[in-house]
């Protein structure tokens, strides 16, 4: 894959970040930022962000961190110490974005907070990523991605119709918020870019988390139900799920008529496609159940790759049922050169997912990978200081 050659190329170059995150929504914003040029400097308790323990641990450094963290630089401080909490404060006001994702109140408690840096600096964006917002009944909650996909319905609406509710095996609720906050601060970057202010930007993680679930809200507006769980079924088409065949599973998505009729060709039964229970989306889903049972007759008879292959030829939408080591062998992940090779401190190699975006059709470049803690904590002291100097 061609890479941007050059970080004054990307459309964030010369935006300066400071993160004050911990885990995954709000360090996942900070790397989009990064991705895009922007200059992170990630600020850390002495201890250092909590994902660096988190497994697995290569040579004493997280897997889990660096793929959160690259392309950006790591300050240790002790917001508690007077000295450390001006070092913060000046990185502020030198900043063109600030990212943070504690509770509400606790970056205004240590002089951090938007208001203290509004009036001097007014084309900060300032941008709090939190459980259930900034204010309101909740907000002074916390939560992690379990307890808001639970508080948000995302777990009832996952699993099996008939198991106990799931949680989404991929962290939505963190990953929806940390690209909703990405893109927010893209746009008021733009406006600042512009000649307009900066401004704060409140993500919360349940609202967010609520936005993606669209489908699921217009339901429930629709119908005055609360959608329910349908494993990998649809609730407005069908055949659109995963099926059985003689030796694994596979999916199809036969999201329209013809990609229906598609289907009974496939599978030599054309007579199912005008038969009454059949004959439209709405009439499928609702005897979804009964469709599937007398499609599996048929797909138990074959093996996933025979599927596969025949789907393949008549134009319907379908898919293995990869795990994640076949998802990242597959070919269209090599040709785009989504997975590269990326250096850990100590010189350990590893590789990581980079960004899949493209731009002119020349990926994002990985310009650093992921720091050691408190790497860069003597280099930004010292220009923090000269800049202050020169500023005097």
């Amino acid at each position: 894959m061609q890479e941007v050659a050059h970080k004054e190329a990307l459309p964030l170059a010369g935006v300066k970040v400071v993160e004050f995150c911990a885990v995954a929504a709000g360090p996942f914003c900070g790397m989009l930022l990064a991705d895009m040029g922007a200059d992170v400097v990630k600020v850390e308790p002495l201890e250092g962000d909590a994902l660096r323990q988190w497994p697995p641990i290569r040579d004493g450094y997280s897997e889990n961190f660096a793929s959160l963290n690259r392309n950006k630089r790591s300050v240790t401080l002790n917001l508690k110490d007077a000295a450390d909490l001006e070092v913060a404060r000046k990185l502020v006001k030198d900043a063109d974005v600030v990212v943070e994702n504690n509770r509400p109140g606790v970056m205004e408690r240590l002089g951090l907070g938007f208001a203290s840096f509004r009036d001097e600096h007014p084309s900060l964006v300032y941008c709090s990523i939190s459980a259930f917002g900034q204010t309101g009944p909740r907000a002074e909650e916390g939560g992690f991605d379990l307890t808001v996909q639970a508080a948000s319905g995302v777990m009832s609406v996952t699993g099996e119709k008939d198991g106990p509710p799931a949680k989404c095996g991929v962290p939505v609720s963190d990953f929806a918020s940390g690209l909703y906050a990405a893109f927010a601060i893209s746009s008021l970057v733009a406006r600042v870019r512009s000649g307009g202010p900066g401004g704060h930007i409140d993500v919360p993680m349940f609202g967010c988390t609520l936005g993606i679930a669209a489908l699921q809200t217009s339901e429930y507006f629709g119908t005055g139900r609360s959608p329910g769980r349908l494993g990998s079924a649809h609730p407005r088409n069908a055949p659109y799920q995963a099926f059985q065949a003689s030796d694994g599973f596979f999916t199809i998505a036969a999201g329209n008529q013809k990609l229906w009729h598609s289907v009974c060709e496939a599978i030599r039964r054309p007579e199912l496609a005008p038969e009454a229970r059949f004959a439209t989306p709405t009439d499928r889903a609702k005897n979804q159940q009964e469709l599937k049972v007398i499609l599996e007759e048929v797909f138990t008879t074959k093996p996933v790759d025979h599927w596969i292959e025949t789907f393949r030829r008549f134009g319907v939408p379908h898919a293995r049922i990869n795990d994640y080591a076949s998802a990242l062998a597959d070919p269209q992940v090599a040709h785009m050169g989504w997975v590269q090779q990326m250096s850990l401190p100590g010189g350990v190699e590893t590789r990581t997912f980079a960004s899949p975006l493209r731009i002119n059709g020349e990926g994002l470049p990985i310009r650093s990978g992921p720091p050691a803690l408190g790497e860069h904590t003597d280099s930004v002291r010292k220009l923090v200081t000269e800049e202050a100097r020169l500023k005097a």
